[in-house]
Parts: C-alpha cells; structure tokens; sequence
C-alpha cells in the first residue's frame, strides 16, 4: 500500500476508532464509568461522589473530539502524505497531554 494511502486509511481509522469509543461513553447512561482508569479502583462509597452519567457524556465529548485532528489529517495527506498524520498525531498529543494536566488537577 502504498504511503498516501496508508496515511489517510490510518487517519479515518483512528477517528472512527475515537469515535465510536467516544460514543459509547456519551450513551452509556454511565455504565462505561468502570472503564475509565484510576475510577474502577475506587471504593463504592467513593463513587457516590460522582455523577457517572454526566462523567461518562463529558469523557465521550472528549473522546469524539480527539478524532477531529485526525479527520483533518486524512484531508491533508490526501495532498501532502504524512503531513496529516504526523500533525494530526503531534495535536491529539498536545490534547492528551492537557487533559491528563487538567485530570491531575481536578482529581489531585
């Protein structure tokens, strides 16, 4: 396969992957709150404290929003390949990082 192919198959894989892992948490009705890290280690009376159904939405908005960089970066390897994917990847890691900055401060 050849190289602008595989950049732009790798970019709307990994935006449907976000997705739809995205949209699983949003519709979840918070049943995927066993499945974020750190949370399924809490006690039950710890988890009382929070709102699952409204953790689950907000985690599935952040996650559908995480595959728009790659969507953006299938457009652009169609003409400059692997341009897209390395920006799409330096910027969901940019987005990454700012969430676990932003979990660290909420949770710590």
């Amino acid at each position: 396969m050849p190289m602008k192919e595989f950049c732009i198959v790798f970019d709307l894989a990994m935006a449907i992957i976000f997705f739809l892992f995205g949209l699983y948490f949003y519709k979840s009705n918070g049943k995927a709150a066993n499945l974020l890290t750190g949370y399924n280690m809490k006690s039950q009376e710890e988890r009382k404290k929070y709102d699952e159904k409204k953790m689950c939405k907000d985690y599935g908005k952040r996650m559908m929003r995480w595959g728009i960089p790659f969507l953006a970066g299938a457009v652009i390897d169609a003409g400059f390949p692997a341009v897209g994917m390395l920006t799409a990847l330096v910027i969901w890691a940019v987005m990454f990082v700012l969430f676990l900055i932003e979990r660290h401060r909420r949770e710590g």
